[in-house]
């Protein structure tokens, strides 16, 4: 059998799939902070960030050392991603149409989920801290 004639190969949708080595990262370095300049325009993320910039560096303060540190650090870090990904599932389904449908429902609704349970981990982690050095 003989192979039908394929045409010659095409430039890629995403060029990022073509780059590599320091390029390639450089390259993704950008697209994150576009994707954090995008979760800004976020109401929920805005404010996040905001108390990130107080409960960061007081978890330095909190902590009795770098594992009561990094939980409380990471509790709100985690909640910020977790808020990110929220978004890009939201941005994505809101893409597709505006119509109402089941599935992109239970999606939002999941995302939102995870959101509400990264909350009650970081508010459960903090009081903890917070009541161990105080009471």
């Amino acid at each position: 059998m003989m192979e039908p004639n394929l045409p010659p190969a095409i430039n890629p949708v995403n060029p990022q799939k073509e780059r590599t080595g320091f390029t390639r990262v450089w390259h993704a370095f950008g697209y994150s902070l576009a994707g954090l300049r995008a979760g800004w325009a976020e109401t929920a993320f805005r404010q996040e960030c905001i108390a990130a910039v107080v409960l960061v560096p007081m978890s330095f303060w909190l902590g009795r050392n770098w594992v009561e540190v990094a939980l409380l650090a990471g509790s709100v870090m985690l909640l910020m991603v977790v808020e990110l990904l929220n978004t890009a599932v939201e941005t994505a389904i809101d893409r597709v149409g505006p119509e109402w449908h089941d599935l992109s429902k239970r999606a939002k609704d999941m995302g939102s989920a995870a959101v509400l349970l990264s909350l009650l981990v970081c508010a459960g982690i903090w009081l903890t801290a917070l009541g161990q050095r105080f009471l």
